[in-house]
């Protein structure tokens, strides 16, 4: 499978097509020829892509999040949920893969699960329409969270898009109001529901389905409310540049931890979360247990209560 580097990640790429050539170069000078000088090469692309994962700005932390190899909403459905059962449809017009979910079993508990799917290749990325959900996928959301209400169980999101999709179709069977009514279901749900930003979460499009009782976010994931390259264009005008905007906007992981907008970082591993998924979403899987097990033996007010006081609480530090 082909490597995707990211421009940053240049120099590493240059140094493992020099351990490629080597390696194809002992297997005719004979096992073992170069053994010693490629395990010095990986050890040092090894550091040096730990040193470049460190120090990310904003931008590149946004090329990271988008990266195509990262786990998306079917890879986490695979590897953390068992007897995992897809649910269609939004019993009004459609079924929109831009957002899937269904029932199954996380570590023995019985959850909903729902998530954006952006797809990988030119055919599911069509079929799920690159993570751009219309309303009846907000509409899809809604009717499994009232099925997770009606049978008390947990709901976990995946939130992984760059936004909402505004077409004129879309627009004209209500999206704006399908995601009001998705924010509100998830504001006030009677049961636990942690949301997971893993890639991308853009604009209302992910805030839909990320108004959990915790939200969560991995280490080099963004949450904003518009992508740069919109923040750029509308804002600025073109003048300045999407990096500018990036940093600008405030929507790394870390800054979101500080303003209170999420509630817990997720480590990923040295290179993100595409340079080793199953670690990644190992990762998710031990936070959000741990997340589920707290908001165990709240009632239905408790809960309430609980989402009330964590969104009146964003952007009121700096005012009292």
């Amino acid at each position: 499978m082909a490597v995707h580097y990211l421009e940053f990640e240049r120099p590493i790429a240059d140094l493992e097509t020099k351990i490629e050539e080597l390696s194809k170069l002992s297997e005719t000078e004979g096992s073992g020829a170069f053994d010693v000088e490629i395990e010095a090469l990986r050890t040092r692309a090894q550091d040096m892509r730990r040193e470049a994962y460190s120090k990310l700005d904003a931008w590149q932390k946004t090329l990271v999040a988008r990266h195509p190899d990262r786990p998306h909403f079917v890879d986490y459905a695979a590897g953390l949920i068992d007897e995992f059962q897809e649910l269609r449809g939004d019993r009004k017009f459609a079924d929109d893969q831009a957002i899937m979910g269904g029932l199954g079993r996380f570590r023995g508990r019985p959850v909903v699960v729902m998530g954006n799917e952006k797809g990988r290749d030119t055919v599911t990325r069509v079929k799920h329409n690159f993570g751009y959900a219309r309303p009846e996928g907000y509409r899809k959301a809604i009717r499994l969270m009232e099925m997770a209400e009606r049978f008390n169980l947990p709901v976990i999101s995946f939130v992984d898009t760059t936004a909402a999709y505004p077409g004129i179709a879309s627009e004209e069977r209500g999206v704006a109001e399908a995601i009001a009514r998705s924010t509100e279901k998830s504001l006030l749900l009677g049961v636990p529901m942690v949301a997971v930003v893993t890639g991308e979460g853009g604009s209302g499009g992910a805030l839909g389905i990320a108004c959990g009782s915790r939200v969560l976010i991995l280490e080099h994931a963004v949450y904003s409310v518009i992508p740069p390259e919109g923040a750029n264009s509308i804002l600025w005008r073109g003048a300045r540049t999407p990096a500018e905007a990036a940093k600008a906007l405030k929507i790394t992981a870390q800054d979101l931890l500080g303003m209170k907008i999420v509630d817990r970082i997720i480590p990923e591993p040295p290179g993100g979360a595409h340079s080793d998924p199953e670690a990644a979403m190992k990762a998710v899987g031990d936070a959000v247990e741990e997340e589920l097990t707290a908001l165990e033996g709240l009632s239905a007010d408790e809960l309430r209560k609980q989402r009330a006081a964590r969104f009146y609480a964003i952007g009121r530090a700096g005012l009292q």
